[in-house]
């Protein structure tokens, strides 16, 4: 959701180099067009658990949706004759993976919509950039901080305090499940790092990773649940087609055109998908579930996404060329 997102379950050094398609297997649906799908469906994720939590717990939630999703990706990796990985590592580094990446963000955000809107979720998850570039500043990445990149964590915690409304003291705000849905946002550059660090050159391909990933994420689930909550005495409709929704469009169907989308256009322009999911959440907010939203909101949700958008920027490379030392430069003149 977070690609990475969101929200993507796996890091750009383990997704498959984008290639271009031969003419005699061209894509049958424009990439633009499933970019905008795609943002679609990340985006409304958050009203399909605020839905879903009208009819059950929140680890149910979370359980039906990584049971779904996980069910989506075993028939693509079935479809595609895909190699599960093999080494015992390899799944226990998947298992912290799963946690980090799967297990444990999305039950926080189920919980925090139980007091939250699905709005202010949604907002939340756009800051995993800027938690991801605080992280560089204390050694957690490999990726060099730079003026530009710590301006974009400046200017995104300035639209985060915007979004809380600090000037007012912050009242009328649920601090718990705000403060469940920032910690949701911070577990992703975790696992990012973790799995950047411990899952790179693996031998596997993204999606058998992923729906690995995504299976351990429901055993865990799968444990958890019946520790904490009792077996529903009902499904109702909406909540019921929700969490059925948020498992195999929001997660598996979405991870599914993720890699697509990487494979044809690269990770750089897939990952701007990022960029739409608080708009589209606010937007889905509002007109489905008629949330209320004040002027701060819209307005530091734009700052929060232009910070995210600085501490992603990477400086250009130099085109000049090399000189020699004691030479002259090439000139035609």
């Amino acid at each position: 959701m977070s690609a990475p997102s969101a929200p993507a379950t796996v890091p750009s050094t383990s997704i498959p180099r984008p290639v271009t398609p031969s003419p005699g297997r061209r894509r049958a649906v424009d990439w633009r067009i499933r970019f905008v799908v795609l943002s679609l469906i990340w985006g409304f994720s958050f009203l399909l658990i605020k839905v879903g939590t009208h009819g059950y717990a929140p680890f149910q939630v979370t359980f039906g949706r990584l049971l779904f999703g996980t069910a989506v990706l075993a028939v693509a990796i079935a479809v595609r004759r895909e190699r599960l990985p093999r080494s015992g590592r390899t799944w226990g580094h998947l298992f912290v993976a799963a946690f980090l990446l799967n297990a444990l963000p999305f039950s926080l955000f189920a919980y925090a919509e139980l007091t939250i809107p699905s709005t202010l979720a949604g907002i939340c998850n756009a800051t995993s950039p800027l938690w991801g570039m605080a992280l560089s500043l204390v050694a957690l990445s490999e990726d060099r901080p730079t003026r530009r990149r710590v301006a974009g964590l400046g200017l995104g915690f300035i639209g985060v305090l915007t979004v809380l409304g600090a000037w007012q003291g912050f009242s009328g705000l649920d601090f718990g499940g705000t403060a469940m849905a920032l910690l949701a946002s911070l577990s992703y550059p975790i696992g990012w790092i973790y799995v950047r660090r411990t899952l790179a050159g693996t031998g596997s391909s993204a999606l058998a990773m992923t729906g690995s990933q995504l299976f351990l994420g429901t055993l865990q689930l799968a444990f958890v649940t019946p520790m904490f909550t009792s077996l529903p005495e009902r499904f109702p409709l909406f909540p019921t087609l929700s969490v059925i929704a948020l498992g195999a469009l929001g997660t598996g169907l979405a991870l599914l055109m993720q890699y697509g989308l990487v494979q044809e256009v690269g990770p750089t322009t897939a990952q701007m998908v990022t960029y739409f999911i608080p708009v589209i959440a606010t937007a889905a907010g509002v007109a489905v579930l008629g949330e209320q939203l004040s002027w701060n909101t819209p307005v530091g949700a734009l700052v929060v996404l232009a910070g995210a958008a600085l501490t992603q920027s990477r400086p250009r490379p130099s085109t000049k060329p090399a000189r020699v030392p004691g030479r002259r430069p090439f000139s035609r003149s």
